[in-house]
């Protein structure tokens, strides 16, 4: 069988003998996704997640190309949503947690989270716009109820981060842009990071269940 030991030979290569790759063409959709965004211009009069059942969308979604549309987007638009709306309700729980800590350390700490967390919020909103074209407008009638203690937010704050993963994740599945992967990924390793601290400040502090 004849070689070919460099790109020169391989130019004269028949088409027979050297097989295309199918991962390195352009029409793979894998490789080459035909709608990076969802914009009202790829999906005309989008919806906000609570008139999807009365607009009826969800059956126009059906039959389009599944790795343009993937079926959990709107899932995850919603998800997106909620997470925003607790935006305002989370900065007073911080609050609480700087201002009742025992140490300067606790402080530094739990501060470093409260600014990655802001900071998450405002990623949220720009890749809900990307995939909306519709600005989130900020939380209204905002409750908030303080925990029974210091050691009592430290853990409800344990069970956040741990939920904020899982539900992260459901957004994460449902993206197509790589620019917004890499953000939905550095926020969940945001909030892995976020949980690992929180568990040492409940064991620093000599926390109990």
């Amino acid at each position: 069988m004849q070689s070919y030991d460099n790109m020169t030979d391989m130019t004269y290569a028949s088409p027979n003998m050297m097989p295309q790759n199918r991962y390195m063409t352009p029409q793979n959709s894998y490789m080459a996704p035909q709608n990076p965004y969802m914009t009202p211009q790829t999906m005309p009069n989008m919806m906000m997640p609570e008139q999807f059942e009365m607009s009826g969308i969800q059956k126009d979604m059906v039959g389009l190309d599944p790795y343009t549309y993937p079926q959990n987007v709107l899932g995850a638009i919603k998800t997106i949503q909620d997470a925003v709306v607790g935006e305002t309700e989370d900065r007073l729980f911080y609050q609480y947690l700087i201002e009742n800590a025992p140490s300067e350390e606790d402080k530094e700490i739990i501060k470093g989270i409260r600014d990655d967390e802001i900071n998450h919020f405002n990623l949220f909103r720009q890749v809900h716009f990307q995939l909306t074209g519709q600005t989130l407008p900020p939380p209204q009638n905002v409750t908030f109820e303080k925990p029974a203690s210091y050691c009592d937010g430290i853990k409800k704050a344990v069970r956040g981060e741990q939920n904020a993963v899982k539900k992260y994740r459901g957004i994460l599945f449902a993206l197509q842009n790589r620019v917004q992967i890499n953000i939905l990924t550095g926020i969940i390793t945001d909030e892995i990071r976020h949980g690992s601290l929180y568990n040492y400040l409940y064991s620093k502090n000599g926390c109990r269940t």
